[in-house]
């Protein structure tokens, strides 16, 4: 009998470990982080798209300028996906906006917001409910001066084992008044993935 459960609390301790072994585990990664981890446009690509682009049209000479002493109103274009992948396009709209927004150079006009806006305005001028010395007029809103676009593409080619895939994200601002192409610069990523084969 006692060897019996001896045997049995065994085969328990060992089950316990091999199921301890194969949990699976979650911690906190580092959202700087540019260490790629497939050939795939990742969260560390599109940190270094906004920051080198943005980084690029704050310190190009004619808009230093140009910002010196007020703040242009700029429209942003949502970005074209050029891509045969499905990428969330909007988050690096929003990411690019939000740097310029946080350099003090530039004001923005939110399009993606103008069906909400026009029926708040308009609740605030026919439901009765808000005061008409307060309520907001149509027509009141600053046009854009400029128009900032971004087109995003990519290469990709497959020889043997190895995956080479090639992005260029392209951004351009344009002049609203004048239709110059006021400035415009890209930002260009490599990937290289290499399968493995087994003894290799």
């Amino acid at each position: 009998m006692k060897n019996g459960m001896q045997k049995f609390l065994l085969i328990v301790a060992i089950g316990s470990f091999a199921l301890g072994g194969c949990a699976s585990t979650m911690q906190y990664g580092d959202a700087g982080s540019a260490k790629p981890i497939s050939t795939e446009f990742g969260s560390s690509d599109l940190q270094q798209i906004a920051e080198t682009t943005v980084d690029s049209m704050l310190i190009f000479p004619p808009m230093v300028e140009l910002t010196a002493s007020r703040r242009p109103v700029v429209s942003v274009d949502k970005v074209k996906n050029k891509t045969m992948q499905h990428i969330d396009t909007e988050s690096i709209t929003d990411s690019i906006r939000a740097k310029l927004i946080r350099s003090g150079k530039f004001r923005f006009i939110d399009r993606t917001t103008d069906e909400q806006t026009i029926e708040e305005l308009k609740t605030q001028q026919d439901s009765g409910l808000v005061d008409k010395k307060t309520a907001v007029q149509f027509g009141q809103q600053i046009g854009a001066e400029f128009l900032l676009t971004s087109n995003f593409s990519e290469i990709r080619q497959k020889v043997g084992s190895t995956t080479d895939v090639y992005y260029k994200f392209t951004m351009s601002l344009k002049n609203l008044k004048t239709g110059i192409l006021e400035w415009s610069d890209e930002k260009e990523i490599r990937k290289v993935f290499t399968r493995g084969t087994f003894g290799g």
